[in-house]
């Protein structure tokens, strides 16, 4: 199982950017996928989720500026976040809820 994430970089306040995470050696159509991230000195959260059912859920502090979504045969995992604040600044990682395996995260730094 692998998980690559990428997308990540420097964005003012506003701003939006696009978070991919490629998926291989699993089945990603049957399995709930979500995308974590974790800010200095703060534990890991969850931001978002997509089900098999493609059902999907979100942080509070999230909703409305940031969308996941999924390309099974591309196998892709992306998350489009919009209007970007200083506290979305971290690390985000995208998993396999449920499961062990996580990608290796990319960092999105927003500016104020």
């Amino acid at each position: 199982v692998q998980l690559q994430a990428s997308g990540g970089g420097l964005v003012q306040a506003g701003g939006s950017l696009r978070l991919s995470c490629a998926a291989s050696g699993f089945i990603l159509s049957i399995n709930t996928m979500a995308w974590y991230r974790q800010a200095p000195g703060k534990q890991r959260e969850l931001v978002a989720s997509i089900s098999s059912g493609g059902s999907t859920n979100y942080a509070d502090s999230v909703k409305d500026r940031f969308a996941i979504s999924r390309d099974i045969l591309k196998k892709m995992v992306y998350l489009q976040m919009n209007s970007l604040k200083p506290e979305d600044t971290a690390v985000y990682y995208c998993t396999i809820e449920r499961t062990t395996y996580w990608g290796q995260g990319t960092l999105v730094t927003v500016s104020s």
